[in-house]
């Protein structure tokens, strides 16, 4: 492997252990802060980075006054109902079960595309998002074969599917005019504005009584600095090397990941059946690719 290529591919695979490491670090924040409250602050945080470092490369564009409406709405599906979605999730469920049921949302998307666009879904395509399925199931039952995953939980997280979704969709359109880091940038900026009312009717009074130790400062700083900035920057720089539909096939690598981190780190039970779910779900994931060919590129979740 050449030099280049071996910083494209480790700038990638960093991106995905930090977005894998996202899951876990929700279950450290919880502790002290609440989902509106760590959506909020780490939103402040990662627009205040990706504004400074899209400034500096001059990556900013100006967005048209045409399309200010669009950016609206992207930024309604994601960070808002995305994040909404996937953080309360994240209060009834695992960082495995969680990282898992996210990493599916490259398998709705061609389903998405081909109402919107009349896109052509393949056998493949199909046949992955059964095989998936079949997966996540697995993941769901502990190793009794009994359900002990939160209906809640599940059903919060598949909102966030659903919205990365739609979010997906109107970034088609969008990304025509618009590099993604200018996208990402201003969604996220103007997530802080979304969350910002809901944060001080809901969480603000709790906010107060919070001591901001370094307990609680890592975990904030951790998902918003790498899983919410860095990550990112390093897989558009990847991407840019290398494709986006190559560097889609490293999602696939998430739910192994998360699978590691939490039981090395949060001690989360990892039986053979779950371990059999995740393959099941990632060899869903690759053949839902394999040789598709969108006329559009199929954009990526952010984490």
């Amino acid at each position: 492997m050449k030099t280049g290529k071996f910083w494209v591919y480790t700038a990638i695979v960093t991106s995905m252990v930090f977005w894998s490491m996202s899951f876990v670090w929700y279950k450290e924040i919880y502790q002290y802060l609440k989902p509106i409250t760590t959506i909020f602050l780490r939103l402040v945080i990662s627009s205040s980075i990706l504004l400074l470092a899209t400034f500096l490369m001059g990556r900013l564009q100006k967005i048209e006054k045409a399309d200010i409406k669009l950016i609206l709405i992207l930024a309604f599906f994601e960070p808002l109902l995305y994040f909404l979605g996937e953080s309360f999730g994240m209060m009834y469920v695992s960082p495995t079960l969680g990282s898992v049921i996210i990493s599916t949302i490259p398998l709705f998307v061609p389903i998405a595309a081909l109402y919107f666009f009349k896109e052509r879904l393949t056998w493949l395509n199909l046949s992955g998002i059964l095989l998936s399925t079949i997966g996540v199931c697995l993941v769901l039952f502990d190793s009794n074969f009994q359900i002990t995953a939160s209906f809640t939980g599940v059903m919060l997280l598949f909102l966030a599917v659903v919205s990365a979704v739609f979010y997906s969709i109107i970034l088609m359109k969008a990304s025509t005019k618009y590099n993604t880091l200018t996208i990402i940038t201003y969604q996220n900026t103007i997530g802080v504005f979304y969350f910002m009312p809901l944060f001080f009717i809901f969480e603000y009074d709790h906010f107060k009584t919070v001591e901001f130790t370094m307990n609680v400062l890592t975990p904030l700083f951790e998902m918003a600095v790498f899983a919410s900035s860095i990550a990112f920057l390093f897989f558009t720089y990847g991407m840019r090397q290398i494709g986006i539909s190559k560097a889609n096939i490293f999602a696939n690598l998430i739910p192994v990941f998360t699978a590691i981190f939490a039981f090395w780190l949060y001690g989360e039970e990892l039986y053979f059946q779950k371990v059999i779910g995740i393959l099941v779900v990632i060899g869903g994931l690759f053949l839902s690719q394999f040789r598709r060919r969108p006329k559009k590129p199929i954009p990526v979740r952010n984490e």
